[in-house]
Protein backbone atom coordinates (compact mmCIF):
# COMPACT_ATOMS: atom_id res chain seq x y z
CA UNK A 1 0.00 0.00 0.00
CA UNK A 2 2.68 2.62 0.75
CA UNK A 3 5.03 2.21 -2.08
CA UNK A 4 2.44 4.19 -4.10
CA UNK A 5 2.39 7.17 -2.28
CA UNK A 6 6.11 7.27 -3.79
CA UNK A 7 5.15 7.90 -7.68
CA UNK A 8 5.67 11.63 -8.16
CA UNK A 9 9.15 11.62 -6.46
CA UNK A 10 9.82 8.64 -8.68
CA UNK A 11 9.21 10.12 -11.41
CA UNK A 12 11.81 13.10 -11.14
CA UNK A 13 14.52 10.92 -9.82
CA UNK A 14 17.49 8.83 -12.10
CA UNK A 15 16.83 5.37 -12.99
CA UNK A 16 20.06 4.50 -11.18
CA UNK A 17 18.79 5.07 -7.57
CA UNK A 18 14.87 5.10 -7.94
CA UNK A 19 14.94 3.21 -4.11
CA UNK A 20 16.87 6.60 -2.53
CA UNK A 21 13.74 8.71 -4.00
CA UNK A 22 10.75 6.40 -2.87
CA UNK A 23 12.29 6.47 0.37
CA UNK A 24 12.77 10.54 0.54
CA UNK A 25 9.15 10.66 -0.45
CA UNK A 26 8.22 8.33 2.28
CA UNK A 27 9.69 10.11 5.46
CA UNK A 28 8.66 11.47 8.18
CA UNK A 29 8.11 15.45 7.34
CA UNK A 30 11.82 16.82 6.66
CA UNK A 31 13.72 19.96 6.51
CA UNK A 32 16.81 20.23 4.14
CA UNK A 33 19.72 21.74 5.80
CA UNK A 34 21.77 23.96 3.88
CA UNK A 35 25.41 25.59 4.02
CA UNK A 36 28.49 24.41 5.50
CA UNK A 37 29.05 23.73 9.14
CA UNK A 38 31.73 25.67 11.49
CA UNK A 39 34.96 23.78 11.68
CA UNK A 40 34.70 21.65 14.66
CA UNK A 41 37.19 22.47 17.10
CA UNK A 42 38.11 18.97 17.56
CA UNK A 43 37.03 15.54 16.75
CA UNK A 44 36.11 13.88 19.99
CA UNK A 45 32.71 12.99 18.26
CA UNK A 46 34.22 10.80 15.61
CA UNK A 47 36.51 9.28 18.33
CA UNK A 48 33.71 9.08 20.57
CA UNK A 49 31.56 7.38 17.64
CA UNK A 50 34.52 4.86 16.47
CA UNK A 51 34.59 3.50 20.05
CA UNK A 52 30.94 2.23 19.87
CA UNK A 53 30.81 -1.47 20.01
CA UNK A 54 29.95 -3.02 16.26
CA UNK A 55 30.14 0.63 14.69
CA UNK A 56 31.60 1.87 11.89
CA UNK A 57 32.50 5.32 10.21
CA UNK A 58 31.71 5.40 6.78
CA UNK A 59 32.01 9.05 5.85
CA UNK A 60 31.68 12.59 6.80
CA UNK A 61 29.55 14.39 4.31
CA UNK A 62 29.35 17.65 3.66
CA UNK A 63 26.62 20.63 3.67
CA UNK A 64 25.25 19.02 7.28
CA UNK A 65 23.83 22.95 8.28
CA UNK A 66 25.14 24.83 10.48
CA UNK A 67 25.66 23.22 13.87
CA UNK A 68 25.55 19.78 12.55
CA UNK A 69 27.84 17.13 11.66
CA UNK A 70 26.43 14.28 8.89
CA UNK A 71 27.78 10.99 9.33
CA UNK A 72 27.12 7.66 7.34
CA UNK A 73 27.86 4.55 9.19
CA UNK A 74 27.51 0.89 9.71
CA UNK A 75 26.26 -1.21 12.61
CA UNK A 76 26.76 -4.75 12.59
CA UNK A 77 23.41 -6.63 13.58
CA UNK A 78 22.82 -10.49 14.13
CA UNK A 79 20.32 -11.69 11.14
CA UNK A 80 18.41 -13.76 14.01
CA UNK A 81 18.79 -11.60 17.19
CA UNK A 82 17.49 -15.14 18.87
CA UNK A 83 20.24 -17.41 17.47
CA UNK A 84 23.97 -15.83 16.86
CA UNK A 85 24.81 -18.55 14.56
CA UNK A 86 22.97 -17.19 11.66
CA UNK A 87 25.76 -14.66 10.88
CA UNK A 88 25.47 -10.81 10.58
CA UNK A 89 24.80 -7.67 8.27
CA UNK A 90 25.87 -4.20 8.29
CA UNK A 91 23.08 -2.01 8.64
CA UNK A 92 23.46 1.43 7.30
CA UNK A 93 22.78 4.46 9.83
CA UNK A 94 23.02 8.16 8.83
CA UNK A 95 23.95 10.52 11.47
CA UNK A 96 23.00 14.24 12.07
CA UNK A 97 25.04 15.51 15.41
CA UNK A 98 24.53 18.47 16.90
CA UNK A 99 25.09 17.78 20.76
CA UNK A 100 25.26 15.13 22.89
CA UNK A 101 23.63 16.91 25.35
CA UNK A 102 20.41 17.54 22.79
CA UNK A 103 17.36 15.08 22.78
CA UNK A 104 18.06 12.28 19.96
CA UNK A 105 15.39 11.20 17.16
CA UNK A 106 15.08 7.71 15.91
CA UNK A 107 14.01 7.94 12.37
CA UNK A 108 13.62 5.97 9.70
CA UNK A 109 11.68 5.66 6.37
CA UNK A 110 11.01 1.50 6.50
CA UNK A 111 12.70 1.26 3.45
CA UNK A 112 16.18 2.56 2.28
CA UNK A 113 18.04 5.18 4.31
CA UNK A 114 18.15 8.86 3.01
CA UNK A 115 21.56 9.89 2.16
CA UNK A 116 21.48 13.65 2.24
CA UNK A 117 20.83 15.76 5.30
CA UNK A 118 17.67 16.09 6.11
CA UNK A 119 15.78 17.05 9.37
CA UNK A 120 12.75 15.41 10.51
CA UNK A 121 10.04 17.60 11.96
CA UNK A 122 10.80 16.60 15.25
CA UNK A 123 14.47 17.08 15.12
CA UNK A 124 13.86 20.66 13.81
CA UNK A 125 11.08 21.28 16.77
CA UNK A 126 13.73 19.23 18.94
CA UNK A 127 17.02 21.10 17.88
CA UNK A 128 18.10 17.55 18.28
CA UNK A 129 20.33 15.01 16.66
CA UNK A 130 19.13 12.41 14.26
CA UNK A 131 20.05 9.21 13.85
CA UNK A 132 18.48 7.52 10.74
CA UNK A 133 18.28 3.59 10.55
CA UNK A 134 18.26 2.15 7.42
CA UNK A 135 15.46 -0.99 7.66
CA UNK A 136 16.89 -4.40 7.41
CA UNK A 137 16.54 -5.91 3.56
CA UNK A 138 16.72 -2.32 2.09
CA UNK A 139 19.62 -0.51 0.68
CA UNK A 140 22.94 -1.83 1.50
CA UNK A 141 21.78 -3.37 5.21
CA UNK A 142 21.14 -6.84 3.46
CA UNK A 143 21.74 -9.97 4.70
CA UNK A 144 23.79 -12.56 2.41
CA UNK A 145 22.47 -14.51 1.25
CA UNK A 146 18.30 -13.13 1.26
CA UNK A 147 16.76 -15.38 3.51
CA UNK A 148 13.62 -13.79 3.98
CA UNK A 149 12.38 -15.69 7.11
CA UNK A 150 14.85 -13.14 9.08
CA UNK A 151 12.18 -9.73 8.06
CA UNK A 152 9.60 -9.78 10.42
CA UNK A 153 8.61 -7.28 12.53
CA UNK A 154 9.95 -8.17 15.69
CA UNK A 155 13.82 -8.55 13.87
CA UNK A 156 13.81 -4.88 12.59
CA UNK A 157 12.07 -4.06 15.94
CA UNK A 158 14.91 -5.84 17.96
CA UNK A 159 17.54 -3.76 15.02
CA UNK A 160 16.19 -0.42 16.55
CA UNK A 161 16.40 -1.94 19.62
CA UNK A 162 19.91 -2.42 19.71
CA UNK A 163 20.43 0.96 18.14
CA UNK A 164 19.11 2.32 21.19
CA UNK A 165 21.26 0.34 23.41
CA UNK A 166 24.62 1.09 21.22
CA UNK A 167 24.18 5.08 20.67
CA UNK A 168 22.82 5.96 24.26
CA UNK A 169 26.28 5.81 25.19
CA UNK A 170 26.73 8.67 23.20
CA UNK A 171 23.48 10.26 23.55
CA UNK A 172 22.51 9.98 27.21
CA UNK A 173 19.21 12.51 26.89
CA UNK A 174 15.59 11.92 25.71
CA UNK A 175 15.00 9.51 22.57
CA UNK A 176 12.08 9.91 19.89
CA UNK A 177 10.85 8.18 17.22
CA UNK A 178 9.37 9.16 14.29
CA UNK A 179 8.80 7.83 10.65
CA UNK A 180 6.14 8.10 8.19
CA UNK A 181 3.69 5.71 6.28
CA UNK A 182 5.95 2.63 6.43
CA UNK A 183 8.34 4.03 8.86
CA UNK A 184 5.60 5.02 11.19
CA UNK A 185 4.17 1.43 11.45
CA UNK A 186 7.95 0.53 12.20
CA UNK A 187 8.43 3.03 14.93
CA UNK A 188 5.23 1.75 16.34
CA UNK A 189 6.34 -2.03 15.73
CA UNK A 190 9.61 -1.01 17.61
CA UNK A 191 7.73 0.46 20.60
CA UNK A 192 5.35 -2.76 20.77
CA UNK A 193 8.57 -5.35 21.56
CA UNK A 194 10.81 -2.77 23.13
CA UNK A 195 8.32 0.18 25.00
CA UNK A 196 10.86 1.76 26.89
CA UNK A 197 13.47 2.49 24.36
CA UNK A 198 12.34 5.79 23.46
CA UNK A 199 10.26 8.74 25.62
CA UNK A 200 7.42 9.29 22.86
CA UNK A 201 6.64 8.53 19.35
CA UNK A 202 5.58 10.76 16.48
CA UNK A 203 4.37 8.37 13.92
CA UNK A 204 2.73 10.25 10.75
CA UNK A 205 0.16 9.23 8.08
CA UNK A 206 0.62 5.28 9.52
CA UNK A 207 -1.79 2.24 8.62
CA UNK A 208 -3.34 0.07 11.06
CA UNK A 209 -3.65 -2.80 9.07
CA UNK A 210 -5.48 -4.90 11.71
CA UNK A 211 -8.28 -6.63 9.44
CA UNK A 212 -6.89 -6.10 6.36
CA UNK A 213 -8.09 -10.13 5.33
CA UNK A 214 -11.66 -9.33 5.85
CA UNK A 215 -12.22 -5.85 6.38
CA UNK A 216 -13.57 -3.20 4.17
CA UNK A 217 -12.24 -0.18 5.58
CA UNK A 218 -10.35 0.76 2.59
CA UNK A 219 -13.24 0.07 0.70
CA UNK A 220 -15.45 2.68 2.42
CA UNK A 221 -13.82 5.15 2.11
CA UNK A 222 -12.73 5.15 -1.24
CA UNK A 223 -16.58 4.86 -1.70
CA UNK A 224 -17.40 8.18 0.07
CA UNK A 225 -14.16 10.07 -0.05
CA UNK A 226 -14.34 13.46 -2.16
CA UNK A 227 -17.47 14.37 -4.51
CA UNK A 228 -19.88 11.84 -6.10
CA UNK A 229 -18.46 13.29 -9.21
CA UNK A 230 -15.04 12.69 -8.55
CA UNK A 231 -15.71 9.17 -8.09
CA UNK A 232 -16.98 8.96 -10.82
CA UNK A 233 -14.85 10.02 -13.12
CA UNK A 234 -12.23 8.42 -11.55
CA UNK A 235 -14.11 5.05 -12.49
CA UNK A 236 -14.88 6.21 -15.65
CA UNK A 237 -11.59 7.27 -16.85
CA UNK A 238 -10.38 3.56 -15.35
CA UNK A 239 -12.93 2.12 -17.79
CA UNK A 240 -11.59 3.41 -20.44
CA UNK A 241 -7.83 2.90 -19.62
CA UNK A 242 -8.77 -0.73 -19.83
CA UNK A 243 -10.89 -0.50 -23.15
CA UNK A 244 -7.78 1.20 -24.77
CA UNK A 245 -5.54 -1.47 -23.20
CA UNK A 246 -4.16 -2.84 -26.61
CA UNK A 247 -2.43 0.26 -27.72
CA UNK A 248 -1.78 1.70 -23.62
CA UNK A 249 -0.12 -1.86 -23.01
CA UNK A 250 1.95 -1.82 -26.41
CA UNK A 251 3.53 2.33 -25.52
CA UNK A 252 3.90 1.27 -21.89
CA UNK A 253 5.57 -1.95 -23.16
CA UNK A 254 7.60 0.12 -25.50
CA UNK A 255 8.87 2.86 -23.06
CA UNK A 256 9.99 0.31 -20.65
CA UNK A 257 11.94 -1.43 -23.19
CA UNK A 258 13.79 1.33 -24.24
CA UNK A 259 14.70 2.52 -20.54
CA UNK A 260 16.15 -1.03 -20.22
CA UNK A 261 13.96 -3.23 -18.27
CA UNK A 262 11.26 -5.04 -18.22
CA UNK A 263 8.38 -6.88 -16.07
CA UNK A 264 10.02 -10.36 -15.06
CA UNK A 265 8.72 -9.92 -11.32
CA UNK A 266 5.32 -8.95 -12.32
CA UNK A 267 4.88 -10.81 -15.20
CA UNK A 268 3.49 -8.78 -18.12
CA UNK A 269 3.14 -5.09 -19.02
CA UNK A 270 0.01 -6.37 -19.63
CA UNK A 271 -0.64 -7.28 -15.63
CA UNK A 272 1.38 -4.49 -14.60
CA UNK A 273 -0.75 -1.77 -16.24
CA UNK A 274 -3.94 -3.90 -15.02
CA UNK A 275 -2.49 -3.14 -11.61
CA UNK A 276 -2.05 0.96 -12.06
CA UNK A 277 -5.64 0.89 -12.99
CA UNK A 278 -7.20 -0.83 -10.02
CA UNK A 279 -4.67 1.45 -7.34
CA UNK A 280 -5.32 4.56 -9.66
CA UNK A 281 -8.23 5.50 -7.33
CA UNK A 282 -6.15 4.72 -4.00
CA UNK A 283 -3.30 6.83 -4.85
CA UNK A 284 -5.58 9.55 -6.36
CA UNK A 285 -6.47 10.97 -3.17
CA UNK A 286 -3.72 9.49 -1.44
CA UNK A 287 -1.02 11.67 -2.74
CA UNK A 288 -3.34 14.82 -4.19
CA UNK A 289 -7.26 15.01 -4.16
CA UNK A 290 -6.98 19.16 -3.99
CA UNK A 291 -8.75 20.96 -6.18
CA UNK A 292 -6.33 21.30 -9.02
CA UNK A 293 -6.40 17.37 -9.25
CA UNK A 294 -10.01 17.06 -9.29
CA UNK A 295 -9.88 19.93 -12.02
CA UNK A 296 -7.43 17.68 -13.86
CA UNK A 297 -9.81 14.41 -14.00
CA UNK A 298 -9.72 13.30 -17.32
CA UNK A 299 -12.96 13.99 -19.09
CA UNK A 300 -14.99 12.13 -21.55
CA UNK A 301 -13.74 13.75 -24.08
CA UNK A 302 -10.04 12.43 -23.15
CA UNK A 303 -7.85 10.76 -25.75
CA UNK A 304 -5.80 7.68 -25.03
CA UNK A 305 -2.85 9.69 -24.51
CA UNK A 306 -4.47 12.02 -21.88
CA UNK A 307 -5.70 9.07 -20.34
CA UNK A 308 -2.21 7.63 -20.04
CA UNK A 309 -0.67 10.24 -19.47
CA UNK A 310 -2.96 10.85 -16.22
CA UNK A 311 -2.71 7.08 -15.35
CA UNK A 312 1.39 7.24 -15.10
CA UNK A 313 1.25 11.11 -13.20
CA UNK A 314 -1.29 9.33 -10.74
CA UNK A 315 -0.21 5.68 -9.99
CA UNK A 316 3.59 5.93 -11.60
CA UNK A 317 3.90 3.39 -14.19
CA UNK A 318 7.95 2.48 -13.40
CA UNK A 319 6.95 1.53 -9.94
CA UNK A 320 5.94 -1.91 -12.03
CA UNK A 321 8.70 -2.18 -13.76
CA UNK A 322 12.13 -4.92 -12.63
CA UNK A 323 14.43 -1.60 -12.22
CA UNK A 324 12.08 -0.41 -9.15
CA UNK A 325 9.99 -3.74 -8.23
CA UNK A 326 13.11 -5.49 -7.86
CA UNK A 327 14.49 -3.28 -4.63
CA UNK A 328 10.73 -3.66 -3.40
CA UNK A 329 10.35 -7.35 -3.37
CA UNK A 330 11.28 -7.12 1.02
CA UNK A 331 7.94 -4.43 0.80
CA UNK A 332 5.92 -6.66 -0.62
CA UNK A 333 7.32 -9.66 1.28
CA UNK A 334 6.63 -7.94 4.30
CA UNK A 335 2.65 -7.39 3.63
CA UNK A 336 2.25 -11.06 2.26
CA UNK A 337 3.34 -12.44 5.45
CA UNK A 338 2.52 -9.72 8.57
CA UNK A 339 1.43 -6.19 7.44
CA UNK A 340 -1.28 -7.13 5.36
CA UNK A 341 -2.38 -4.88 2.30
CA UNK A 342 -5.46 -2.84 0.68
CA UNK A 343 -8.28 -4.09 -0.85
CA UNK A 344 -9.50 -1.94 -4.10
CA UNK A 345 -13.27 -1.32 -6.02
CA UNK A 346 -13.50 -3.37 -8.90
CA UNK A 347 -16.63 -4.27 -9.12
CA UNK A 348 -17.27 -1.41 -12.17
CA UNK A 349 -14.41 -3.10 -13.97
CA UNK A 350 -15.05 -6.84 -13.68
CA UNK A 351 -16.00 -7.33 -16.55
CA UNK A 352 -12.69 -5.92 -17.77
CA UNK A 353 -10.33 -7.19 -15.93
CA UNK A 354 -7.54 -10.12 -17.07
CA UNK A 355 -5.35 -11.20 -14.03
CA UNK A 356 -7.20 -12.44 -11.11
CA UNK A 357 -5.39 -11.70 -7.62
CA UNK A 358 -2.89 -9.04 -9.85
CA UNK A 359 -3.07 -6.61 -6.55
CA UNK A 360 -1.65 -8.66 -3.97
CA UNK A 361 1.86 -9.42 -2.95
CA UNK A 362 2.84 -12.66 -4.73
CA UNK A 363 2.54 -10.55 -7.96
CA UNK A 364 6.50 -9.04 -6.84
CA UNK A 365 7.71 -11.78 -5.26
CA UNK A 366 9.46 -14.53 -6.53
CA UNK A 367 7.51 -18.15 -6.74
CA UNK A 368 10.38 -19.60 -4.54
CA UNK A 369 9.90 -17.05 -1.53
CA UNK A 370 7.21 -18.71 0.58
CA UNK A 371 4.49 -16.09 1.56
CA UNK A 372 2.86 -17.49 4.43
CA UNK A 373 0.27 -15.23 6.14
CA UNK A 374 0.22 -14.35 10.23
CA UNK A 375 -2.73 -13.59 10.98
CA UNK A 376 -1.75 -12.18 14.51
CA UNK A 377 1.10 -10.02 13.80
CA UNK A 378 -0.83 -6.89 13.39
CA UNK A 379 -4.03 -7.33 16.15
CA UNK A 380 -1.18 -8.57 18.60
CA UNK A 381 0.29 -4.72 17.51
CA UNK A 382 -2.86 -3.25 18.07
CA UNK A 383 -3.87 -4.75 21.28
CA UNK A 384 -0.51 -3.15 22.74
CA UNK A 385 -1.24 0.30 21.57
CA UNK A 386 -4.70 0.16 22.71
CA UNK A 387 -4.44 -1.30 26.10
CA UNK A 388 -0.90 -0.26 26.95
CA UNK A 389 0.55 1.89 24.27
CA UNK A 390 1.85 5.16 26.38
CA UNK A 391 3.33 8.57 24.67
CA UNK A 392 2.25 7.67 21.39
CA UNK A 393 1.27 10.82 18.53
CA UNK A 394 -0.20 9.82 15.53
CA UNK A 395 -0.43 12.61 12.75
CA UNK A 396 -3.08 11.97 9.70
CA UNK A 397 -4.66 13.65 6.78
CA UNK A 398 -8.19 13.25 7.06
CA UNK A 399 -8.57 12.55 2.70
CA UNK A 400 -5.62 9.83 3.20
CA UNK A 401 -7.14 6.26 2.23
CA UNK A 402 -3.96 4.77 4.04
CA UNK A 403 -5.41 5.57 7.47
CA UNK A 404 -9.10 4.49 6.52
CA UNK A 405 -8.14 2.07 9.13
CA UNK A 406 -6.09 4.29 11.79
CA UNK A 407 -4.13 3.26 14.59
CA UNK A 408 -5.88 4.03 18.13
CA UNK A 409 -4.47 6.76 20.23
CA UNK A 410 -3.28 4.09 22.89
CA UNK A 411 -4.53 5.04 27.03
CA UNK A 412 -1.17 6.77 28.29
CA UNK A 413 -0.56 10.48 27.28
CA UNK A 414 -1.49 9.74 23.49
CA UNK A 415 -3.47 11.22 20.99
CA UNK A 416 -4.67 10.91 17.01
CA UNK A 417 -4.56 14.27 15.92
CA UNK A 418 -6.05 15.03 12.23
CA UNK A 419 -4.92 17.47 9.48
CA UNK A 420 -8.72 18.50 7.46
CA UNK A 421 -8.41 17.91 3.81
CA UNK A 422 -4.73 16.88 4.03
CA UNK A 423 -3.66 13.89 2.28
CA UNK A 424 -0.63 11.13 2.88
CA UNK A 425 1.60 13.51 3.53
CA UNK A 426 1.50 15.21 6.96
CA UNK A 427 3.05 17.30 9.60
CA UNK A 428 2.21 18.72 12.96
CA UNK A 429 2.85 22.04 11.42
CA UNK A 430 0.06 21.73 9.33
CA UNK A 431 -2.34 20.76 11.96
CA UNK A 432 -5.10 23.38 13.45
CA UNK A 433 -3.65 25.97 16.09
CA UNK A 434 -4.69 23.81 19.11
CA UNK A 435 -4.33 20.68 18.05
CA UNK A 436 -0.21 21.95 16.81
CA UNK A 437 -0.08 23.33 20.15
CA UNK A 438 -0.98 20.22 21.54
CA UNK A 439 1.10 18.17 19.80
CA UNK A 440 4.46 20.46 20.34
CA UNK A 441 3.56 20.31 23.89
CA UNK A 442 3.64 16.63 23.85
CA UNK A 443 6.92 16.52 22.03
CA UNK A 444 8.33 18.94 24.79
CA UNK A 445 7.43 17.03 27.69
CA UNK A 446 8.57 13.61 26.66
CA UNK A 447 11.85 15.23 25.66
CA UNK A 448 12.24 16.97 29.02
CA UNK A 449 11.52 13.35 30.55
CA UNK A 450 15.19 12.56 30.43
Amino acid sequence: MHLWTRRRLLLSTAAAAPAAGLAAAASAPARALTGTPPAPADDDVVRRIASLPGVRIVEERPDAGPGYRFFVLGLRQPVDHTDPSAGTFEQRLTLLHTSAERPTVLFTTGYEAVLTPRLTEPAVLLGGNQLQAEHRYFGTSRPRPHDYSYLTIRQAADDHHRVVRTFRRLYPGAWISTGGSKGGMASVYHRRFHPHDVDGTVAYAAPNNVDDRDDSAYLRFLGTVGTAADREAIEHAQRRLLLHRAELVARYEAETAAAGTAFRIVGSADKAFEIAVLRAPFMFWQNGGGAADRAALPGPDATADQLYAWLDDTAGLALYTDAVARAYVPYWYQLGTEMGYLDVPTAHLDDLLRHPGATEPRSFVPRDVPLRFDPDAMPDVDRWVRRRGARLLFVNGTQDPSVAEPFPPGRHDSRVLWVPGANHHTEIAALPAADRAEATAMLTRWAARA
